[in-house]
């Protein structure tokens, strides 16, 4: 059975929310297991077993949080030759402008040669009810393509 892991920092309710509704998007999806693993804990052996990852963070300051670009420093170089091809997903949610940390994030997975199987989800502000379906069908676009 695939295996995708969601490697998230999540410290608002407001991320907790979007988590859940991943959650809610990968269940949907038949025979994927779902491994969930906060950025601060997750490590290389996580993404080498896995065989997608979905990525999600908060736009701190145009950036990604620090806790996720820990991840990409722990994991750089044990999967740099491992993973080319690794297809993953993206959820970032800002206050106001998440432009600077999709793109940061966009530079690390295509200097580790990892393949985008959806459209990055940009969240802002407050979340509606289509915020939340637009997380459910991200996570489950990427769990279909493993």
């Amino acid at each position: 059975m695939p295996r995708l892991l969601v490697v998230h920092h999540t410290p608002s309710p407001t991320l907790q929310v979007v988590l859940e509704a991943v959650r809610e998007g990968v269940a949907l999806v038949d025979d994927v297991d779902l491994s969930v693993r906060p950025a601060l804990s997750a490590g290389a052996a996580d993404v080498l077993a896995a065989d997608g990852v979905l990525l999600g963070t908060p736009a701190n300051i145009g950036y990604m949080s620090g806790a996720l670009k820990h991840f990409f420093d722990t994991i750089y170089y044990p999967c740099l030759d491992a993973t080319p091809g690794l297809p993953y997903g993206v959820y970032v949610h800002g206050n106001d402008d998440t432009a600077g940390a999709l793109s940061s994030i966009r530079r690390i997975t295509g200097a580790l040669s990892w393949r985008m199987v959806a459209a990055p989800l940009s969240l802002t502000g407050a979340l509606g009810p289509s915020d939340l379906e637009a997380c459910r069908e991200l996570a489950a676009t990427v769990a279909v393509s493993l």
